[in-house]
This record gives structure tokens, sequence and C-alpha cells, in this order.
């Protein structure tokens, strides 16, 4: 094979390498749309989401649970010794009597039991959140290895060219074997990093089908291509005051002052009403009049909670819970600002290294364009050759590392602040 063909063939295989490159300065319109079903399916079949919707469930039962009357009690008693009295001996006694809680208590449970329930709501949208956020992350963690197989196999290829063009000079002296060996050590280096993303791939992967709860070697499609945006919205994002993390401080808040409802309707006296029936025996001693005559004895009790010192120590209770839940939420919120400005500053370094990382291809790619011409008159250094073709690499991983930090900035982003 002559000289020249081989640069042909060489310069052929670059220009497949640099269209993946080129691709990386178009956004992909729509980028959800690959991911949007994972998202989905996460949401349906992610047992920790499963297991929050089952306890907010357990929680809107408890509220039919608190909104019933104390139990009916049923005594029935049986005279061993019949008391004589002047209608008869009395044989047995039936009793019933129902205990009713104060106006309004049997209320201010089911609010309060219904104020737990909204908190445990609040739960299920965080948790749906994170489970986002979390799928997110390993999707574009899973497109950054897929991307780095691809420029590693494409250096492959590039390698082998260079090899190519090694013997072809090793026939007319001018190159020597250590050249050709060299190369062919420098392919074995980027094959084994190529299995070892193959192994990382197939851990992400499985992670990834653990969020989605499917089977971990389930296929998983994943971009061929991602960019950075021209640019970012203007306006900066902030954490709302109703984001779910905060909002569950809130929701708490309301129940506590629901349970302090409860506690002042429990301190309230109790009624009860009931009802005793007595079996009156025929009289046998004298006649008497209503000889035999049932007794039935309506009766009216009341319950009132005289030690009152339980009930005040509740409410103390509930004002420091009150407290410790706004402390709580002011420190919860000034983490997530926190966490917004890290994200936000994560994504400015991103596109920061990806401006660099696509000069420095640039500059990369003409130099090697140098070495090639200066083939042609026979005054190639593949010393230089393996030198240049090292920094392509490794600006090309780095492009696709910035790529992937930005996408996860941007998701940790709309997280915090929508």
């Amino acid at each position: 094979m002559k000289s020249k063909d081989i640069l042909i063939i060489k310069l052929n295989r670059r220009s497949g390498m640099l269209a993946v490159i080129v691709s990386l300065f178009f956004f992909l319109t729509g980028t959800a749309q690959q991911l949007q079903p994972y998202l989905t399916q996460a949401l349906e079949n992610n047992p920790k989401i499963q297991a929050f919707e089952l306890r907010y469930e357990t929680a809107r039962e408890r509220i039919e649970e608190v909104g019933v009357l104390p139990e009916t009690q049923f005594s029935v008693g049986y005279f061993a010794s019949e008391p004589e009295t002047r209608t008869g001996p009395q044989q047995y006694k039936l009793s019933v009597q129902q205990m009713i809680p104060w106006f309004g208590t049997i209320t201010a449970r089911e609010n309060y039991a219904s104020s737990l329930a909204d908190a445990q709501y609040v739960e299920i949208a965080t948790a749906q959140r994170q489970l986002l956020l979390n799928v997110a992350e390993n999707y574009y963690r899973l497109y950054a290895i897929r991307a780095k197989q691809r420029v590693l196999e494409q250096n492959i290829d590039l390698l082998e060219a260079y090899e190519e063009l090694a013997l072809t000079s090793l026939e007319v002296n001018q190159a020597s074997s250590v050249d050709v060996l060299r190369l062919q050590m420098r392919q074995n280096q980027l094959r084994e990093r190529l299995e070892n993303f193959d192994e990382e791939f197939k851990a992400e992967q499985a992670a990834f089908n653990t969020l989605l709860n499917a089977e971990r070697g389930a296929t998983v499609k994943v971009y061929d291509s991602l960019a950075v945006p021209q640019e970012d919205p203007v306006q900066l994002p902030e954490v709302p005051q109703v984001h779910p993390e905060l909002l569950r401080f809130d929701k708490l808040y309301e129940s506590v002052g629901e349970a302090e409802k409860m506690n002042r309707k429990e301190a309230l006296p109790d009624l009860g009403f009931g009802l005793d029936y007595v079996s009156v025996g025929e009289a046998t001693a004298m006649e008497a009049p209503d000889s035999g005559k049932d007794i039935l004895m309506p009766m009216v009790s009341i319950t009132i909670p005289i030690f009152g010192n339980k009930y005040k120590s509740v409410t103390r209770q509930n004002e420091l819970k009150q407290r410790e839940l706004n402390a709580q939420r002011e420190n919860r919120h000034n983490e997530l600002v926190s966490r917004l400005e890290t994200a936000l500053s994560n994504r400015a370094e991103a596109r920061i290294s990806y401006r660099t990382q696509l000069l420095n291809i640039e500059q990369a790619n003409d130099a090697e364009e140098i070495l090639m011409r200066n083939y042609e008159t026979g005054t190639i250094d593949f010393n230089d050759v393996l030198d240049v073709q090292e920094l392509q690499l490794n600006f090309q991983l780095n492009l696709i590392e910035a790529v992937k930090n930005y996408y996860q900035a941007s998701a940790n982003i709309n997280y915090l602040s929508e």
C-alpha cells in the first residue's frame, strides 16, 4: 500500500471520529424524549414509592379509625344469692353503657389524623422527585460511559491506521520497530480501558434497572450524543417555598396545631349514657303490688379530668415541637439554597470545561494535520504522533465528562427549583 493511500484511509477514519465531536455542538431539542419513558417506569414500579403510597393509604385509614365512638360496654350479672326485695328476689342484671367524648372531640381527632395523612402525601412527592433525580443522574452516567467507549473505539482505529503508516515507514527505514511496538502497546492500553468501561456500564445499568424495578440486565438505550446548549435561562432559579422538602415541615407544623386542638378537647369531660335492667322474680313471702316487676334504670355519667397537668404538659410539648419544626425548616431551606448554588456553579464549570475541550480538540487536530503533512516529506516522528493522539483522547473524554456534569447539574437544579 502506498503511503499516500494510507494517509487517505487515515484521514477518512479521522473524519468519522470528528463527526461525533461535531455533533456535540448541537443541542438535541427534546432531550427528555428518550429519558421520559424510564422516568415514568420508575414512578410506576419503584418499590420505595409504592411503600410511601401504602403508608399514605394507612394514614388515610387512620381517619376512619379515630372517627368512631368508644366501644359500647355490655355487662351481665347473676345474683348467686338472690337479694329479696318487697316486690320479689333479684335474679340477674343486664347493663349497657356508651361513653361520648365532648362535642367536637371526634372531629378534632379526625382533623389531626387527616393532617398526618397530608404530611405523608408530601413525603410521596419528595420521594418521587428524589427518584427522578437519581434516575436522571444514573442515565447521564450511562451516556458518558457509552460515549467514552465510542471514542476509545475510534482512537483504536486511528492507532491501527498509524500502525500501518509505521510499518510502511519501516520498510523504507523511516521508522523503527520500536515505533511499531509503541503503537501496538498503546492500542492494548485502550482496549483494556474499553473493557473496563464495559464492566462499569454493566454495573451502572444494573443500578439503573434497580431504580426502575426491572431486570438487572435489561437493555438501556442512551443518547448517541449530547451537547451543552448555547445558553442557559437568564433568570436564576430559586428554591420555592412550596418545595416538597419544605412543605413537609409546614404540614407537620399544621399537624401539631391539630394535635393541640385535639388535646384541648381531650381535656374536657366525657359524657356517658347507660341502661340497667334487673330481672325480679315473684314474691313468695307475701303478696305485694307490682310483685315480680322488673327494674329498668336509665343512667347518665360524666368523666371529669380533675388532674389537668397531663394536658398542660402536652400543650407545652406541642409548642416546643412547632418551634423545633420552624428551626428544622429554616435549616433545610438553607441547605437547599446551598445545594442550588453548588449545582449552578457545577453547571457553569461544566460549560467552561466544555468550551475549553472543544478549543483543545480543534488545536490538537491542527497539530495532527501538521504531523501528517510532515509524513509526506518523510520526517514524521511517531513519538509526537502518540503524544498528540493521547492529548486528543483526553480532550474527547473530558468533553464527554463536561456534558455529563452539565446535565447532572441541570437535573439537580430542576429538583431544587421546581
